[in-house]
């Protein structure tokens, strides 16, 4: 093989890697969640979404890629000035969402630092209608209006602001101080509250404590008298049903006279033992003399 044989096929390879390479540069794949924006001789053409495309050799070039989702920027702190002349430092993050291509390439120069001075603007504008106190506790209405007036204002650069939150609000050393120290006051004023309510509760408690003993020894005392009484109610009822009982067993025995006699002359002797000083005898008891030795022999039997 000569040296032109060689010749030849280099050149032949040469042109062939151009022109492959020619063919792939016309083809692009763009990915999900991207688009690409094409000028052909400097001017718009088209916007290539999701797929397969083709462009032609040194006519057609991609102007801008752009990713549609949803973005994130975390803004530095801002100075701002209150409604009382309070200087504060507020950062803020802006979470939004490029709908247009075609507007976010040409509608303005460098869209994100757009954003970031818009955001600055709009956040002084609005922390300067309220007081310190308001800026403080009034982060939902701050977020609120910063997202109203931001996604009017990035419409025409394509641009879809989905939500804004302030991250931090710094104010100054001696406010934070001041601060500090109202909220050690607040504090202890509820601390004190607490212990005035604990002992309050306690009181009250005690109170009705000692009311509920009460209650309940009176009660006791109570069922106790009523116990007693109805004790001794029973006990004399049972003493009654004897004494009926003995003297119905008497009855049906169907005593003696000298029996009976007996009997009355044991109940004097036990009046006689008392303290009455007179004794006053029944008319019926005016034979008893005759019955006299019998008794006494019944007495000695007895003592015996």
């Amino acid at each position: 093989m000569s040296f032109a044989f060689f010749s030849r096929l280099i050149i032949i390879l040469v042109v062939f890697l151009i022109a492959l390479i020619i063919i792939l540069s016309t083809v692009k794949i763009v990915a999900q969640s991207r688009a690409y924006i094409v000028e052909r001789l400097g001017a718009y053409n088209r916007t290539m979404n999701v797929g397969l495309h083709f462009m032609i050799p040194f006519v057609d070039r991609i102007a801008n890629r752009v990713s549609l989702k949803e973005q994130v920027m975390d803004f530095p702190p801002q100075p701002v000035i209150t409604k009382d002349n309070v200087t504060m430092q507020i950062d803020t993050v802006v979470y939004f969402q490029i709908t247009d291509p075609k507007l976010f390439t040409y509608g303005v120069v460098h869209p994100i630092k757009a954003i970031e001075t818009l955001t600055a603007t709009t956040l002084r504008n609005i922390i300067g209608e309220l007081e310190l106190d308001e800026t403080l506790t009034s982060r939902d209405i701050i977020n609120t209006k910063m997202r109203l007036i931001l996604d009017e204002a990035t419409d025409p650069w394509g641009i879809k602001v989905n939500r804004v939150e302030v991250k931090n609000i710094i104010p100054p050393r001696d406010i934070q101080e001041a601060m500090e120290k109202q909220m050690r006051a607040e504090r202890q004023r509820r601390e004190a509250i607490l212990q005035a309510e604990g002992k309050k509760q306690a009181a009250i408690l005690n109170a009705q404590g000692d009311k509920e003993a009460l209650l309940l020894k009176a009660t006791a005392e109570k069922e106790a008298a009523i116990a007693r009484a109805e004790g001794q109610a029973e006990a004399l009822r049972l003493v009654y049903e004897a004494q009926a009982k003995a003297v119905e067993y008497i009855n049906e025995a169907n005593p003696q006279n000298a029996y009976l006699q007996l009997e009355g002359f044991k109940a004097l002797t036990e009046l006689a033992r008392g303290q009455a000083t007179k004794i006053i005898i029944p008319n019926d008891y005016a034979g008893l003399a005759s019955t006299l030795t019998t008794a006494a022999e019944v007495l000695k039997e007895e003592k015996k």
